[in-house]
């Protein structure tokens, strides 16, 4: 029988509760052992980029155990999120993972799915939108690179809203959780061939079957449930909790 594919999304390492992120560090073990593939769909961590002097400090437990995993045989694969976008070489090279800087659609455990974190996506949004054009930039992409690592880094923390959003029942998650969810129906409804539409960034986990054998699904986060799913090939999408294993 073919292995399943493990997701997770929205991690933030590095702002998430250590407890939590240690959590973490043990699904990923875990995850290793008995799937074919991990996906993780975005904010893995709270912070990433490759200055030309290094890289966002604070993360080596995580690098440690992804390196682990694939030098196990285990691809991971990083969509980037609106926290951790700007991953290149290092992240390839030097730790061995797949890192995406867009969404993708591929079959994961024979489900053709469309795989993308979430940010920018449906209705509003539109200053965000604005904004990461030029966050994302050839240009301030190469400014931000001159810096030294701990001004960057300092920069990146002071407007992270991570620890804002430990509550995940804020109108404006519930609002932007309601906007990617008619987004992904949406995107299944003109798009036959997809079977599965998988998100993140909301925070919030969800599974839904808008037509027979055909979903929605957000992995949730690490921040508050320690949420994931499980892909199996002819099975529907799993969606559950770490803590409950």
């Amino acid at each position: 029988m073919t292995k399943p594919v493990y997701v997770a999304s929205d991690v933030h390492y590095g702002a998430a509760p250590p407890t939590h992120q240690e959590a973490f560090l043990r699904w990923l073990e875990h995850a290793a052992s008995v799937a074919s593939g991990i996906i993780i769909n975005g904010d893995l961590f709270d912070f990433w980029f490759e200055y030309q002097w290094g890289t966002t400090r604070g993360n080596e437990p995580l690098l440690e155990q992804m390196r682990s995993v694939v030098d196990s045989g285990i691809q991971i694969t990083l969509v980037g999120g609106n926290h951790d976008w700007w991953g290149g070489r290092y992240l390839r090279e030097e730790v061995g993972i797949e890192f995406l800087d867009h969404p993708v659609t591929r079959y994961l455990a024979g489900h053709c799915t469309r795989v993308a974190h979430g940010d920018g996506l449906g209705t509003g949004d539109t200053g965000y939108r604005a904004f990461r054009a030029i966050l994302r930039s050839p240009y301030a992409r190469f400014a931000f690179s001159m810096l030294p690592v701990r001004i960057g880094d300092r920069i990146a923390n002071g407007v992270s809203n991570t620890r804002e959003r430990w509550d995940d029942r804020g109108a404006d998650q519930v609002t932007r959780s309601n906007i990617l969810e008619a987004w992904a129906v949406e995107t299944l409804q003109s798009n036959r061939e997809l079977d599965l539409v998988l998100l993140g960034h909301t925070h919030r986990p969800l599974v839904r079957e808008p037509e027979p054998g055909r979903w929605y699904v957000n992995s949730g986060d690490w921040v508050v449930h320690q949420s994931y799913v499980i892909l199996k090939e002819g099975e529907p999408p799993q969606l559950l909790d770490w803590r409950k294993q």
